[in-house]
């Protein structure tokens, strides 16, 4: 399965370890992760590099390609929201995951469209399991 994942990179970097589980776990699980050099550390620096409508074109039409929409939302970002409501525009199935405590926009936790899913995890290792189990139900 193409898997677009979604997670802040100008916003903070706080879940950096987290978005590197999540992006292993995907690819161990043999998806397909066009975004899984954003988990890197590295990351802000080879984005830095990229005019800012490339980055635009390269990733709606990553978002366009993919068979479903990961975010890790505990940070909030201004490009992450876009990405989520994006995949919605276009029907994509969007699952977005929150560290258990922290506070995540009602546009997101609010939101009833049918395609989306927002659930918190206490954990890296809750988060792939609930992941897997949101992919599973797709396939």
């Amino acid at each position: 399965m193409n898997i677009y994942f979604a997670c802040s990179i100008t916003g903070g970097r706080e879940f950096e370890s987290v978005y590197q589980t999540i992006t292993k776990a995907l690819l161990a699980d043999g998806h397909e992760v066009p975004t899984a050099h954003l988990a890197d550390p590295w990351v802000k620096a080879m984005e830095g590099q990229i005019k800012p409508g490339e980055v635009y074109e390269r990733d709606t039409a990553w978002i366009q390609r993919c068979n479903a929409l990961v975010a890790e939302v505990s940070t909030p970002s201004h490009g992450v929201g876009f990405e989520v409501a994006y995949a919605l525009n276009l029907n994509k199935s969007v699952l977005c995951v929150y560290r258990e405590g922290r506070s995540v926009s009602k546009m997101l936790t609010g939101n009833s469209h049918p395609q989306l899913k927002v659930i918190s995890y206490h954990d890296p290792e809750e988060a792939v399991i609930k992941i897997r189990s949101f992919l599973k139900q797709l396939a």
